[in-house]
């Protein structure tokens, strides 16, 4: 839905009892740590943000793909390893992963400290 924050700018909300949502601002406006009050301020950037996110959802894996190819967006699967996601190029320029139903139960099957330390902490990670 319409999201006042820019102009041109959505959220999505999935309505599920954790509040889950996720907001779109167009290319090159950012928020900011506020100064001297103001909780955030907005501003517009060079360059879109670095950021991106991990999100659950339970549509399937076609159904990512057909929303992507009917906003003219880049999907693509991909193997991570111990889990799949879906990259979904907002705009063709802010990436989401998304995670199915089966993609979640790899993610959480995986998602341990101890796992993540391995795969990024590892003698062989670090060659």
């Amino acid at each position: 839905m319409p999201f006042p924050v820019f102009p041109d700018s959505f959220i999505a909300i999935k309505g599920d009892d954790k509040g889950t949502a996720v907001e779109f601002y167009p290319s090159g406006q950012v928020l900011l740590p506020g100064e001297g009050g103001p909780q955030v301020e907005r501003r517009h950037a060079a360059a879109p943000s670095e950021a991106h996110l991990a999100i659950g959802v339970d549509r399937s894996e076609a159904e990512v793909h057909a929303i992507g190819q009917r906003e003219g967006w880049r999907t693509e699967t991909h193997d991570r390893g111990p889990f799949h996601v879906i990259e979904l190029w907002v705009d063709n320029l802010y990436m989401l992963e998304i995670l199915t139903p089966a993609f979640q139960a790899e993610y959480l099957g995986f998602a341990t400290i101890e796992n993540f330390e391995k795969l990024f902490l590892s003698p062989a990670s670090a060659a």
